[in-house]
């Protein structure tokens, strides 16, 4: 979610339901101005005994982001702590537990991208000799209880994590114990989203079982290929899932625009500080009956807000967010949105993917979706084949639409070679967590602290 540092006195108060459309009709875009925007997670630990550091140890998460600004971030202040930096490279924050995220600059083609994520990661190793500590590319820390972890001075999550166990059993580990690969990525008009949304949503299930990362909690196999995702099934069921309107005849911008409307609020923002609104409703807030802020009307900013505040597999925002990966290595990290680029961003491809699940009904999407976490590649999928045979067709059409797109770098290579992981991970017909089973199952003989060597950045 975004960090808001000052309420701004010019912000425009909503006085109706059509200015919530807004946001999402700004993002609209002409090709020639689409752009990638990759967030990834990592997990952050001291390297003499791995235990999650906390903000204000020696050498813990504050020391990180102070000396950060020797590659000129600068700091971002929440009630006098440093809970973020911005640069150039777009954003550095904290998850909840300490997880370093960087949310990338807005960039025109996957060179850029991958080229910000080595900027990214070089940087924070070289910190992390200095200090201490390591970066483990998981989706979920594979050895750390909920008691092992701190929590980072944020108020807006003292306010979530008082209200996650009210409505899931398992919010907490999404905030204090996973790790993502995410890409934000524009559209061009209100139908190009929607075509996109959809087929995002659909392919989201291969997205996880390609990325799979998280088969261990708390130092033993846990039973999933992503517990990760298997989490977001049980945090809160009004803000997640694969939003079956999206598929309907009609979705567009008002459509989601009454679905947030119907998400619970978590907070709102005032004179720098989070006021609790967790469980209350967005249309009394536009009624001037948000018992928090009696007789006050959202503005513009506090939707924006809102709207950082559903977790589903796509998200609408002013732009789209691929939100079904684990957090993993630097390769995946440049293969994330590559898959989605190449996907998305060609209008063949995108026709030639959507014609190949516009078949599947909302039982079947909801199906792969809830059967990936557990079986990965192995999932079956509508047809009869499983993932793994989707995953070979899929990535073909990804392929061809970067190299339709024919963006260059200095050696004359299109983005497609970002896909190469994938097709390693389709080759070896097994997901990143499948392969770390077997490896914890034979060479490391049952050690999983093997896993700091094998993961780390």
């Amino acid at each position: 979610m975004s960090t808001r540092q000052v309420s701004d006195s010019n912000d425009p108060v909503i006085e109706n339901i059509a200015q919530l459309v807004e946001p999402m009709i700004k993002g609209e875009k002409p090709r020639d101005r689409w752009r990638i925007g990759t967030e990834h997670e990592k997990f952050v630990y001291c390297t003499k005994d791995h235990h999650a550091p906390s903000y204000d140890e020696p050498g813990g998460i504050k020391d990180l982001l102070l000396a950060l600004q020797e590659f000129g971030w600068k700091p971002v202040e929440e009630n006098g702590k440093v809970i973020a930096l911005t640069g150039a490279d777009g954003a550095v924050s904290l998850e909840p537990a300490g997880q370093l995220e960087l949310s990338g600059a807005p960039l025109e083609n996957l060179h850029e991208t991958c080229n910000e994520t080595g900027r990214h990661l070089q940087q924070v190793k070289a910190i992390g000799e200095k200090t201490g500590t390591g970066f483990l590319g998981m989706g979920m820390w594979p050895d750390k209880t909920r008691a092992e972890l701190p929590v980072m001075p944020k108020g807006r999550y003292k306010i979530m994590m008082n209200h996650m166990p009210k409505v899931g059993n398992l919010g907490l580990d999404m905030m204090l114990r996973t790790c993502t690969i995410q890409v934000n990525l524009d559209y061009g008009s209100e139908a190009d989203m929607a075509q996109k949304f959809r087929v995002g949503l659909a392919l989201q299930p291969l997205a996880t079982a390609l990325f799979a990362n998280s088969p261990f909690t708390e130092g033993k196999p846990n039973g999933y290929q992503s517990f990760r995702s298997h989490i977001w099934s049980d945090t809160d069921p009004h803000r997640t899932g694969m939003l079956p309107f999206v598929f309907e005849d009609g979705f567009g911008y008002e459509r989601y625009a009454e679905y947030m409307l119907d998400v619970p609020m978590y907070f709102v923002f005032r004179d720098g500080q989070y006021i609790d609104a967790a469980g209350l409703s967005f249309r009394d807030f536009l009624k001037g009956e948000l018992s928090v802020l009696p007789g006050e009307k959202p503005t513009m900013s506090d939707w924006t807000d809102h709207l950082s505040t559903a977790f589903p597999e796509v998200r609408l925002k002013s732009f789209l967010e691929m939100r079904g990966a684990d957090g993993g290595p630097w390769n995946r990290i440049c293969a994330l949105p590559a898959f989605w680029v190449g996907l998305l961003y060609d209008q063949t491809a995108l026709d030639t993917a959507w014609d190949r699940v516009k078949g599947w009904n909302m039982e079947e999407r909801e199906a792969l979706r809830n059967t990936v976490p557990k079986l990965g590649l192995d999932t079956p999928i509508p047809n009869g084949q499983t993932l793994k045979d989707l995953a070979e067709e899929i990535l073909e059409i990804a392929s061809a639409g970067l190299t339709a797109r024919n963006r260059l770098n200095s050696s004359g290579d299109n983005e497609s070679g970002f896909l190469d992981p994938l097709r390693e991970v389709v080759a070896k017909g097994k997901s990143p967590a499948a392969q770390l089973l077997e490896r914890y199952q034979g060479e490391w003989n049952g050690d999983l602290s093997r896993i700091y060597d094998e993961m780390s950045f």
